[in-house]
Parts: structure tokens; C-alpha cells; sequence
């Protein structure tokens, strides 16, 4: 259960992400997830939409250097210690975690994470009984 996110490097200047949601926007590519990153100098935007291709392909061609990257959405309850067991599984495993943003709504909880093993990782939260979303039901939400 592995889903495209896109890597945006984008100059720390001021309108830059607002650049990218229009451009998206007008295309008909719906965000559901994003977070930046950022420095003095640049930041990256990370980005779960509806469509990695078409987006992929529209950042290109609008001179953006984008990049695609799998990675995991669990879901899980929307209490405390939800999270907590999670990553306890994965380190239990010995999977680091290289970055990770989440949200959640009413009694459901997302995270969006980035393993060094990603195979691993699906492997261990699966026999966990962990839930995976795939993009098509993360969408549906």
C-alpha cells in the first residue's frame, strides 16, 4: 500500500507555494496532504494529490524540479497513544523513520511516513493489523 508523494524545491520567496496551488488548482489536481520544509535559502514541498503523474509532468513543464517518492499512510483512531503504538512497531523492528506529517478528523487519524524500508515497514504493520491506505482510499475520506 504505497502512495506517490511529490518532492517540490521551491526558492524561499514569498507567493512561491501559492504558485504551486494555483497551478494545481487550475488543473483539477486536488491536494489531500502536504508540509513544508524549509530554510534561509529554500524549502521543499511535499505533496499527496489525486494525480502524481499529471502534476509531476505539469511541475516540469512550468521549469520545477520535482521529484516522486513512495511512501505509507496509516491510519489509525483519533485518541491518545494511537500514534505511540504505531511507532512503537516500527521501531520494535528497527525501521527508522526518515520523515513523517500527519492530520486527522473526527475519530480518524492519518500519518504520512517515509521508512528507510519500506517493505519492511509494509510487512510489519500489516501482520500488526495496522491499517494502509492505499491513494484511491485516501481520497475517499
Amino acid at each position: 500500500m504505497l502512495i506517490k508523494q511529490l518532492s517540490i524545491f521551491l526558492e524561499n520567496k514569498r507567493g512561491r507555494f501559492n504558485e504551486v496551488a494555483t497551478m494545481l488548482g487550475k488543473a483539477g489536481i486536488n491536494m489531500t496532504a502536504f508540509t513544508v520544509a524549509e530554510n534561509s535559502d529554500f524549502g521543499i514541498l511535499r505533496l499527496i494529490v489525486s494525480d502524481s503523474e499529471d502534476a509531476r509532468a505539469l511541475l516540469k513543464e512550468n521549469r520545477y524540479a520535482v521529484s516522486v517518492t513512495d511512501v505509507i499512510c496509516i491510519q489509525m483512531p483519533n485518541n491518545p497513544g494511537a500514534l505511540a503504538k504505531v511507532m512503537s512497531i516500527i521501531d520494535g523492528a528497527g525501521i527508522s523513520i526518515e520523515y513523517m506529517y500527519a492530520f486527522s478528523s473526527g475519530n480518524i487519524a492519518l500519518s504520512i511516513i517515509r521508512p528507510d524500508d519500506l517493505g519492511k515497514t509494509v510487512k510489519v504493520l500489516s501482520d500488526n493489523k495496522i491499517e494502509l491506505l492505499a491513494a484511491s482510499e485516501l481520497f475517499a475520506l
